[in-house]
């Protein structure tokens, strides 16, 4: 469908996987909402992010997607779990890292590991599950042009490639719309932050009889550390298309001497025929703000990090999820007035520490681990080789097993998180409630309600049974809508810290205690924002 609808409740300016997620997250909520999207098809030249790690997953797990991701990606996530750092692919290996990214089976911790698979995939698949929501509307070939704010509604102005203009007013804009964000500009914000000073040529390249020469067996990255060519090779699929990046070549060198740097890289005389190139230098930068009014800003649109870790993508469907239930339940009537105040004040600090940890992470690249005799033989390439080793595993362990980042981060300082303390400790509201493991392959979050819920551990005790009364009526007297879990496993206390939670849509938790709380509409309210 490409004819502009006059008007919607949510118009998010970019159909990239971030505006794609936002609108799952809305009009699986009901919410009426227009995505808009210069681009007709999902281009597969360039797989951009190779990472959906384990959080997205738990996402794409609640909008019933991970499966389908799973059944569609080139490279299935048994087929390997390892990084390999080596001389060539063909040469001496250096270190191996296992068990990286999340994508190691772990069913007591979370319910789905990552997933390796391009960008495009993930893509393509999220445009499906727009198109499959009555409430949602995916127009392509349209561009957003500029904002016209009020106080109760923004006018968005769109082109199209054919000369054709128009306008849809909207209730509420997200602007996911990348680092050119047209949203952002609008909205009088800009970036902060640094560049980095080394270019970097990213290729993709078909080389058919590669696999058959790799001397590492399978893996889903091999870094090569030799001074011809350091950087990073690959496999997309298991079909002989695969991905690179060459540090610090610029893109003019790339252009005429990729297929030699190809060749340094993989350490053997193949066929290789490039596909496609990506120029591109690391950029460390926030934007100055993230809100203004009825116009928000996610995903790239609001923070660039260098993409080693692989979070740039997933952080930026954190901030889908965040912003998608908060402007559902003000839409809904039950969210308060401070409510998207909250969406700055819990994002901000978890998109900050993810640009720090990635830029730590590029403090060590294959460049700066090259040193003499790597690759000779006898007792001084085994000592090089080895002091290599020793370095690469104290550097880079931290980029590829950084699950205390992606499981642990959370909201500790929002104002829409009542903390409690038991113990004398700060209970753990504001973070992911800990996953449960139920029969077969089920999971605790498959159980929790759309919205609200409050989970009793073992809701035979008096205090469970008063506090379900008492939040029962809050929420009937506020119209949130909650569910209500019951365990009835007193043995889990310990492992979520407390026996009554209240959770929030996103599977964070909003407040939790022992004992039912005197002001349940106090608790209620607050975490709604009002």
């Amino acid at each position: 469908m490409n004819e502009l609808p006059a008007a919607t409740q949510v118009l998010v300016a970019g159909g990239g996987p971030v505006g794609l997620a936002t609108a799952v997250e809305l009009g699986r909520r009901g919410i009426d909402c227009v995505v808009i999207e210069p681009r007709e098809v999902v281009s597969h030249a360039r797989p951009r992010c190779k990472t959906v790690n384990i959080r997205t997953m738990e996402h794409l797990r609640r909008w019933g997607l991970a499966g389908r991701l799973r059944a569609r990606a080139p490279l299935r996530v048994n087929w390997s779990q390892d990084i390999v750092f080596c001389t060539s692919l063909a040469g001496y290996e250096l270190s191996r890292f296992t068990g990286v990214l999340g994508l190691a089976d772990d069913p007591d911790r979370y319910p789905e590991r990552g997933q390796q698979v391009p960008q495009f995939v993930l893509e393509e698949m999220l445009r499906e599950a727009v198109d499959d929501l009555r409430m949602c509307t995916l127009l392509t070939g349209w561009s957003v042009e500029g904002l016209t704010r009020k106080p109760d509604e923004v006018r968005v102005t769109v082109a199209d490639g054919k000369g054709r203009r128009g306008a849809i007013t909207a209730e509420y804009v997200v602007g996911a719309d990348g680092s050119r964000s047209a949203v952002r500009k609008a909205i009088g914000a800009s970036y902060v932050g640094e560049t980095a000073l080394r270019p970097n040529f990213g290729m993709v390249f078909q080389a058919p009889a590669l696999l058959e020469s790799v001397a590492h067996g399978p893996a889903i990255q091999y870094w090569t550390v030799n001074a011809d060519a350091p950087g990073i090779v690959g496999p997309l699929d298991q079909d002989g298309t695969w991905w690179c990046v060459a540090f610090g070549l610029d893109r003019e060198t790339g252009l005429r001497q990729g297929a030699e740097w190809i060749r340094a890289a993989i350490g053997v005389d193949t066929d290789v025929e490039i596909l496609s190139t990506d120029p591109w230098t690391a950029r460390m930068q926030l934007a100055d703000r993230v809100g203004d009014g009825r116009v928000f800003l996610a995903g790239d649109a609001a923070h660039l990090n260098p993409p080693f870790g692989g979070h740039g993508l997933n952080t930026g469907i954190g901030d889908a999820v965040d912003l998608g239930w908060k402007l559902a339940a003000v839409l809904d009537g039950w969210g308060g007035p401070e409510l998207l105040d909250s969406y700055a004040s819990e994002r901000r600090p978890v998109q900050d520490r993810v640009i720090a940890e990635a830029t730590a992470n590029m403090k060590a690249l294959p460049a700066d681990l090259v040193s003499p005799d790597l690759e000779a033989d006898g007792w001084a390439g085994d000592r090089a080789r080895a002091v290599a080793g020793s370095r690469i595993q104290a550097t880079k362990h931290a980029e590829f097993h950084a699950l205390d980042l992606v499981l642990g981060t959370g909201y500790d300082d929002s104002p829409i998180v009542v903390t409690t303390e038991r113990d004398g400790r700060p209970g753990r509201a504001g973070h992911r409630l800990p996953h449960v493991r139920l029969d077969g392959n089920g999971s605790l979050y498959d159980e929790l309600g759309q919205d609200m819920t409050l989970i009793l551990v073992d809701g035979r005790t008096a205090a469970a049974t008063e506090a379900v009364a008492g939040f029962r009526a809050a929420a009937d007297r506020r119209r949130v809508p909650l569910a209500v879990v019951d365990l009835r496993r007193p043995e889990l206390h310990d492992h979520f810290g407390n026996s009554i939670l209240l959770v929030r849509p996103d599977q964070h938790i909003a407040w939790a205690a022992d004992e039912a709380p005197a002001e349940p509409w106090h608790i209620l309210d607050r975490v709604r924002g009002a």
